[in-house]
């Protein structure tokens, strides 16, 4: 087998897609994509509803495979792996999904587990245990791991889902559409949680949302997912100044999306 081929070591290219194209029969989701991550960011992808935002998460960790084009993760081309030659790329991506995807069978303790016990099978339940204990105290939910996901609220099963997924202290984490269906006071704390896990465990995040005052309050970057491809990146200041018209549209149609606390 060809040694795959090595993009530039740096943090403008921590993860690059380059020339990305994806279909499902004759829809085209993406046309020539490209996009560059740096490592340590966080970069919120906004677009409309089926423009391809969640199929973007999925070709990067090798749940679904481009067509055509190359995907880069820390240097190392991934596009081709096989599920045993993604499983380190895997260990070290985690993804937060819009449902949370905990198994109401298990308790709140047992489901941030479950991973570990797979991931880390040499440690120890005491080692275990204060582990959950860590993450449940950085999502700000100490002392629940006894409930079950059916007595939580939506946030809050939000937030253990994000404790799951940092408890194996992954380097980049995928938020699939974080803020969907919350509350106001809800999303805001989940805001609270993407920007203090970059201070804290100094993560790379990707966001996926149409939440464009979530996508204002986390990002320090933002790509504009448009017409099949990435029509812009730019900061905060840049994005809300842009002339570009497919981005003037999308932010002009959410102008009325005021959250009311």
């Amino acid at each position: 087998m060809t040694a795959p081929a090595q993009a530039p070591d740096s943090d403008e290219g921590f993860i690059r897609f380059e020339g990305i194209h994806k279909s499902f029969g004759p829809k085209v989701v993406f046309d020539d994509l490209n996009l560059s991550i740096r490592k340590g960011e966080t970069l919120t992808v906004i677009g409309g509803s089926g423009a391809g935002k969640s199929v973007l998460l999925k070709c990067l960790i090798g749940l679904m495979d481009p067509d055509r084009g190359r995907i880069f993760f820390d240097g190392q081309e991934t596009t081709g792996f096989d599920e045993k030659q993604f499983l380190p790329v895997r260990r070290r991506v985690a993804m937060v999904f819009q449902g949370s995807a905990l198994f109401d069978s298990l308790s709140v303790g047992e489901n941030i587990q479950y991973p570990l016990r797979e991931q880390e099978p040499d440690m120890s339940e005491e080692e275990r245990a204060k582990k959950v204990a860590r993450v449940l105290s950085l999502v700000n939910l100490p002392g629940i791991e006894a409930m079950r996901p059916s007595d939580l609220s939506g946030g809050m099963r939000r937030r253990v889902g994000l404790a799951r997924a940092i408890a194996s202290d992954p380097e980049v984490i995928l938020w699939d559409e974080p803020t969907t269906g919350l509350d106001p006071i809800s999303t805001r704390i989940i805001d609270e949680l993407i920007r203090s896990m970059r201070a804290k465990l100094h993560v790379t995040s990707i966001v996926v949302t149409h939440d464009m005052q979530s996508a204002f309050t986390v990002s320090d970057r933002i790509a504009m997912l448009a017409n099949k491809h990435i029509v812009q990146v730019g900061t905060v200041a840049e994005m809300r100044a842009s002339p570009l018209k497919e981005v003037r549209a999308f932010l002009d149609a959410r102008k009325g999306e005021a959250r009311v606390e």
